[in-house]
């Protein structure tokens, strides 16, 4: 694959073939006027296949990667660098080829806070994080930055444990959850993504509520539904993908992210995807 006159940009994950990053990146290239200099792809990436595909991104100058699940975590390992935020997060969801060196960088973190506080100020909010992979580990990053009361509960005893470590945040087992005591209430699983099923029982959801799900799909994931029903405020996963692709393109142009036009090709594009 020739970099010589366009720098390729690739959206790594398993499953990846249905993300809006393409869609809203190749966007925002054509309201700059700079759609010959770069061009956006999804590539399916196993996590058997990620080590090969590394030294790939190398001897083909692949100009940047947005990394999606399962590798935010493991793809930090083939990385010559990692930036300070990055390495405190353990999560990395953009990778920029400089010159043959390749940097970690996350973006989340931002994309999820943004997204919040564009609904209620945050500082003094407890908040239920459900799940402790990549993504939940960069949310607790930017809600510590602004002073949250957090709560992980996790099914993955080791990971919330560990995120407890470097944050100081509480983790309690997975079968509490529904006890929980939040103003706000984050879904960091896959659960109800792809069905009714919800991850925490919805008389556990009332019109004080902020609700945040970073799944996103055409017609509302199982907990966004359930919570408009019971009148809370609703975050929903393209408000984060689209503030954290926002970031990562201001790292990798070096321009300024014309929000609008991504912004609109997230609504006029809407369609099931998964998580960021």
């Amino acid at each position: 694959m020739s970099t010589n006159t366009k720098h390729i940009c690739l959206v790594i994950g398993d499953p990846v073939a249905h993300s809006l990053s393409p869609v809203m990146h190749n966007v925002a290239y054509k309201a700059l006027g700079i759609e010959g200099q770069y061009e956006f792809k999804a590539k399916q990436v196993s996590e058997q296949e990620l080590v090969g595909f590394m030294k790939q991104v190398k001897a083909e100058g692949i100009h940047m990667l947005a990394v999606t699940v399962p590798h935010k975590e493991s793809i930090m390992q083939y990385l010559d660098d990692i930036d300070k935020v990055a390495k405190e997060i353990g999560a990395v969801n953009t990778v920029l080829n400089k010159n043959g060196k390749l940097v970690g960088y996350n973006t989340d973190y931002i994309g999820a806070t943004d997204s919040l506080k564009a609904v209620a100020p945050l500082a003094g909010k407890r908040v239920a994080i459900l799940g402790s992979g990549g993504s939940a580990r960069a949310i607790e990053y930017g809600l510590m930055q602004e002073k949250c009361d957090v709560t992980i509960y996790s099914r993955n005893t080791d990971s919330a444990n560990d995120i407890k470590k470097v944050f100081g945040c509480k983790v309690m087992a997975w079968d509490e959850r529904n006890k929980s005591v939040a103003d706000i209430i984050i879904n960091t699983t896959p659960i109800g993504r792809d069905n009714d099923e919800l991850p925490i029982d919805e008389s556990m959801i009332g019109k004080g509520h902020i609700v945040f799900d970073i799944n996103y799909n055409v017609n509302g994931t199982a907990l966004l539904k359930a919570a408009k029903k019971n009148g809370a405020t609703v975050v929903d996963g393209l408000e984060m993908l689209l503030r954290q692709g926002m970031k990562q393109f201001e790292l990798y142009t070096g321009l300024k992210a014309p929000e609008q036009a991504m912004r609109n090709s997230l609504q006029n594009d809407k369609k099931h995807v998964d998580a960021v």
